[in-house]
């Protein structure tokens, strides 16, 4: 079983940054691609922003101030958001698209993690 951990949540004021991080724990195979997305009281959980090798993938309302990136020897995807505003205010969640290895074969799951809590003050 692969998990996500998560870190790097908190308060901050209106034009601050955060920087979050990801990894999985467990045995997997590969990973295909990694992703930070959010959920807002009372919204439905959407895309922040991807990765998938060298090619990445942001929401409108996020580019130009939140930046993705991975490290592949440690498996760790960051977020790093800065110029937060008050509507960035939401649960964090990374997810994952692996492969993790079964007696029949190779299996592609999608992980998620726990969730973080980012909240901007204005």
């Amino acid at each position: 079983q692969v998990q996500l951990m998560e870190s790097g949540g908190g308060l901050v004021q209106a034009g601050g940054s955060l920087t979050l991080s990801c990894a999985p724990s467990g045995s997997f195979v590969s990973i295909n691609s990694m992703g930070w997305y959010r959920q807002a009281p009372g919204n439905q959980r959407e895309m922040v922003a991807t990765i998938n090798g060298i090619i990445t993938n942001y929401a409108d309302s996020v580019k130009g101030r939140f930046t993705i990136a991975k490290n592949n020897t440690e498996n760790t995807v960051y977020l790093q958001m800065n110029r937060l505003k008050p509507e960035d205010t939401a649960v964090y969640y990374c997810a994952a698209d692996l492969a993790v290895f079964t007696k029949w074969g190779n299996k592609r799951i999608d992980s998620w993690g726990q969730g973080t809590q980012v909240t901007v003050s204005s």
